[in-house]
């Protein structure tokens, strides 16, 4: 790898410096030059690109781990600790810039429901569970609020919607769009934490009308709904921390593209057997 480097940089850096930078001999390089790059090393070459076509076709998001079930999939026979290392060489690295926080929760209300999943983030079928929050996206031209719901069964973002504030109206059109979508069945569990535009009126008619059972966090950490927030953690560290966006309609766009394109149909889950929310769900339906 270091000759395969020192030939792709040759017009650069003088080949003595290259030499001295990386501890190799001159004769050696220009032996190597000679003979050819040996089996192993072209099979490293071609390795390598595969690994730079998964690491820019997943958003530069995916660490060696996952970069190797990618490889996998595609059919790629190699070993972990080979991608690992051939990653750290190349200078490869997962685009993120933080891990989630752990934040107090100090939403009030006085319709608060019940938690009833108490940190127990799974589901035995779609449909059983949805848990829902909201954030928000800094642009140019100010703010632009996202609310989303996700299956927990498959962690598939259900329903979700944007708006320039974070009203009752932004949750209510997310949730009418994962009813439309998904038409669960009476008894679902709907759980989010205690902000107030999951306790409005209008937003607890549609849950009514539908038979669906409600649940909130309690007055603890952001753990208690911890899988809405580590989508959005994945939002902004694979997307948004990233970008510079001068209105709104430019952020709306590159969220679509996120949720609908990427996140729902190609981003591959460690806590889903490294697969992705649509195999999960399309796997379940085949059974």
């Amino acid at each position: 790898m270091k000759y395969a480097f020192m030939e792709d940089h040759a017009r650069e850096f003088r080949v003595a410096a290259m030499c001295r930078a990386l501890k190799v001999s001159r004769s050696g390089f220009y032996e190597w030059r000679h003979r050819g790059p040996s089996p192993r090393a072209r099979a490293n070459l071609a390795l390598l690109a595969e690994i730079r076509r998964v690491h820019q076709e997943h958003r530069e998001a995916y660490g060696a781990l996952k970069t190797w079930f990618a490889l996998k999939e595609r059919g790629i026979a190699c070993g972990k600790h080979r991608v690992a290392r051939l990653r750290q060489a190349a200078g490869i690295e997962a685009k993120r810039k933080r891990r989630f926080r752990v934040i107090t929760e100090h939403h009030r209300t006085p319709q608060a429901a019940p938690d009833l999943l108490e940190r127990r983030f799974n589901a035995p079928v779609p449909n059983a569970v949805w848990v829902g929050d909201m954030t928000f996206v800094r642009t140019r031209e100010g703010f632009l609020h996202l609310a989303v719901l996700l299956d927990l069964y498959s962690r598939r973002v259900v329903g979700w919607a944007m708006d320039t504030q974070p009203s009752q109206a932004l949750g209510q059109a997310a949730l009418a769009m994962a009813l439309d979508q998904r038409k669960p069945r009476p008894g679902l569990i709907h759980h989010t934490d205690r902000g107030s535009p999951y306790s409005a009126r209008a937003y607890l008619e549609q849950l009514h009308a539908r038979g669906i059972r409600r649940s909130m966090s309690g007055r603890k950490s952001a753990y208690d709904n911890a899988v809405a927030e580590s989508f959005f953690s994945n939002l902004k560290n694979e997307l948004v921390h990233h970008c510079d966006f001068p209105t709104r309609d430019h952020a709306r766009a590159a969220i679509f593209d996120y949720i609908e394109l990427f996140y729902n149909r190609r981003r591959i889950h460690q806590s889903l057997g490294y697969r992705t929310p649509e195999a999960v769900e399309r796997e379940w339906v085949d059974a």
